[in-house]
């Protein structure tokens, strides 16, 4: 059965969600800042690494649910920094396989690293079961938009 006083819930639950979005950016874009590192490069590195193995634009725009055109930019200029290479891709002439440099690597370890702190003093308070609880209830959101 469908509660009809579960809508304003679910509506304030979305509007926290694109609040706490835009501080998660404002932290990201701090933490990648001496890395010369803003938010949205910090996850195409960690799309990247999470595959574990070369992925194409499209690939890395699903993963990381933004345009291809989005995506795109970003790669060319973090190619140029040097902090991806492109290879050939078997399966397609003109869609590259993108994958970590060594630099992109080394960015992408050190900045895991610091988000492991981050993370830590961030969720003081905050019981490990209900942490679990929200992970799994959004979730459950995310996947209701994916059908």
């Amino acid at each position: 059965m469908n509660d009809p006083q579960k809508g304003p819930v679910f509506t304030d639950i979305v509007l926290e969600v694109f609040k706490l979005g835009g501080l998660l950016v404002s932290e990201g874009d701090h933490m990648g800042e001496e890395y010369g590192i803003t938010s949205a490069r910090w996850k195409v590195l960690g799309a990247l690494s999470l595959a574990g193995k070369p992925q194409t634009v499209p690939q890395i725009a699903r993963s990381m649910g933004l345009t291809r055109q989005a995506v795109q930019r970003l790669v060319d200029a973090m190619r140029e920094d040097e902090l991806l290479c492109f290879q050939n891709n078997p399966d397609h002439k003109r869609a590259k396989l993108i994958c970590l440099s060594a630099l992109g690597e080394t960015v992408f370890s050190k900045l895991s690293e610091k988000q492991s702190g981050w993370a830590m003093e961030c969720s003081t308070g905050i019981t490990k079961a209900e942490l679990e609880t929200t992970l799994s209830v959004l979730k459950r959101i995310s996947e209701s938009f994916e059908r």
